[in-house]
């Protein structure tokens, strides 16, 4: 594994990378990286993360309390959504939260990725469900988005933004890309008359590609009721699955149910 300081510096490429292609706005945003079972770098509160140098990342405990940090810096404000994270999903190395435009959009608007448009998304990220909107700084956004973190490596944040993790911080970078990525050819699609969805069948094709690459994390495809039933998974069911075996949200099961074949 790299030293502390060159993901320090790793931190600060991807805080530039998220800031050039506009997945946020001055300050917004934050990284955390898992050195230790207790020991975590985040960025700090207040900063541009497209400015950042290495000095300016902060080292916190699993309950996110200071374990160092330089004069003038102090870790985010949003570092409980990532501890909890970290706490429910111990294979999660790296979080990325952002706010990508059209995503957020999407966010906003109350709208999950649910709809199979394109093979790269079914198989990367299957369903992106939206968890409720909290408070930021506060545990209404960690408690929001447990419910998720058992089923998908990325979620939309009602009216805030998106957030994605994974093993590693390159692959949590990955995540939020292709989950903007998908977004915005949704978008697109549904100005151009509405998107041709792709068939239940070559869903399960690439749920079954997807299985035969080993993809690591978690992945509603698993989870499904319905795919565990053989009937069609939730991917295009627009939100509107009944599912959830858990009565938790609607929108959740939605989405556990759309990756649930992609790891069978």
């Amino acid at each position: 594994m790299a030293n502390e300081y060159e993901i320090k510096k790793q931190i600060c490429d991807i805080g530039k990378r998220i800031y050039d292609k506009g997945m946020v706005a001055s300050n917004d945003g934050n990284i955390s990286v898992k050195i230790s079972d207790n020991e975590f770098l985040c960025t700090p509160t207040g900063v541009s993360k497209g400015f950042m140098t290495p000095e300016f990342i902060c080292k916190v405990d699993r309950d996110g309390k200071v374990i160092q940090a330089n004069p003038g810096f102090k870790p985010s404000s949003e570092i409980k959504m990532h501890m909890r994270v970290y706490k429910e999903r111990p294979d999660v190395n790296a979080v990325v939260h952002a706010h990508p435009l059209y995503a957020t959009g999407f966010a906003i608007a109350g709208i999950p990725l649910t709809q199979p448009i394109m093979p790269e998304a079914v198989i990367a990220l299957g369903c992106v469900p939206i968890a409720e909107y909290g408070t930021p700084s506060t545990e209404e956004i960690p408690d929001a988005v447990s419910k998720y973190l058992q089923s998908f490596d990325a979620v939309l944040l009602e009216n805030h933004g998106a957030l994605s993790f994974s093993d590693s911080l390159l692959s949590a970078y990955h995540k939020m890309e292709s989950v903007e990525f998908y977004a915005r050819l949704l978008y697109i699609s549904k100005q151009l008359g509405g998107p041709k969805e792709l068939s239940d069948a070559q869903v399960k094709r690439l749920y079954e590609i997807r299985r035969q690459f080993g993809m690591k994390g978690k992945h509603p495809a698993d989870l499904c009721p319905n795919a565990k039933e053989g009937k069609p998974s939730c991917h295009g069911c627009g939100g509107n699955c009944t599912c959830n075996s858990n009565d938790s949200d609607l929108v959740g099961e939605i989405t556990r149910r759309v990756l649930e074949q992609l790891n069978k």
